[in-house]
């Protein structure tokens, strides 16, 4: 048994050394845009709706939601405000799913896993939103996608970032960051040091099936993509074992549809979604996550392995 703790605290310490300063740096500037940024976002935003850019609106439409800070109970109300004044679906669907899938905070903790993560991360939130927004377009030209009609939206979300002192102010959102995500953040070291002392690295190799052919690789992928949606609570927090997976296994690709589906079947934001969706969207969208996932990550899996 003692054995067992010392290795557990081995890999925890290694871990957590590895990874605190990108989730500490990834906490200040997530604070630092959500405190001096977040309002010249939503008027950006805001500006789409007066330019004649069509279907090209969800390219800029996905960045903004990657760089907004605000959690989905808080990009929802926005959304709705922007719905009431006669912003298009397509531009709030892929605006509400890059902002679903990333924010800043998430995109610096994702540089632990190396350079390739990180653009694999970005670039497949931005073009996932881009679809998404897309998709909407396409089958949904002549209906109603989201309901924001039961919202209220005359206040687009509750703001408490109003100390008259800016650095003081900057200060509490950044405690707030800290104290709403710091426990999800060891949680994910301690699942990690525990998988690395009962489950060794040829164990990893099996269960996702890395370089084994068309069949393994499938299989990886929808192991990849089953296993985001339950572990799969704060995205700091799984950014220590996907450190490890990758290490033992797992391919950019399966990390991939992991990053995918974890965010967007995550259970606060399905409860949140479920809301303005109804049903069938609903649904809709769960499918649309899914295949968006396995297929990049599929994609990817064929240019890298």
């Amino acid at each position: 048994m003692l054995r067992y703790l010392i290795y557990f605290w081995y890999y925890f310490t290694i871990q957590f050394q590895q990874i605190v300063f990108y989730w500490i740096i990834g906490m200040a500037i997530g604070s630092l845009i959500s405190v001096f940024y977040k309002e010249k976002i939503n008027l950006l935003l805001a500006s789409l709706n007066e330019k004649k850019l069509g279907l090209l609106g969800v390219i800029p439409a996905s960045l903004l939601g990657i760089a907004s800070p605000l959690c989905m109970y808080g990009t929802i109300p926005i959304a709705a405000s922007f719905a009431e004044k006669g912003m298009r679906e397509d531009w709030l669907a892929a605006f509400m799913m890059s902002s679903i899938l990333l924010n800043p905070q998430l995109l610096f903790y994702t540089a632990a896993l190396g350079k390739t993560a990180l653009a694999i991360r970005f670039i497949l939130c931005l073009l996932c939103g881009i679809a998404a927004g897309c998709a909407v377009r396409v089958f949904f030209k002549k209906k109603t996608f989201f309901n924001f009609s039961h919202l209220y939206t005359g206040n687009a979300a509750v703001n408490r970032d109003i100390d008259p002192n800016l650095f003081l102010r900057y200060l509490k959102n950044f405690l707030r960051n800290i104290k709403a995500t710091a426990l999800f953040f060891l949680a994910g070291i301690v699942l990690s040091a525990l998988f690395q002392v009962f489950i060794p690295a040829e164990g990893f190799a099996r269960l996702f099936g890395a370089q084994t052919g068309f069949a393994g690789r499938g299989f990886g992928l929808l192991m990849a993509a089953s296993i985001g949606v339950p572990l799969y609570v704060c995205g700091g927090g799984t950014i220590p074992m996907l450190s490890h997976w990758l290490q033992n296994g797992m391919s950019y690709g399966e990390a991939a549809a992991f990053m995918i589906t974890g965010p967007a079947a995550k259970i606060t934001n399905l409860s949140a979604l479920k809301i303005v969706l109804g049903i069938k969207h609903f649904l809709f969208y769960l499918l649309f996550s899914v295949i968006f996932a396995l297929f990049n990550g599929f994609i990817i899996d064929l240019i890298l392995v």
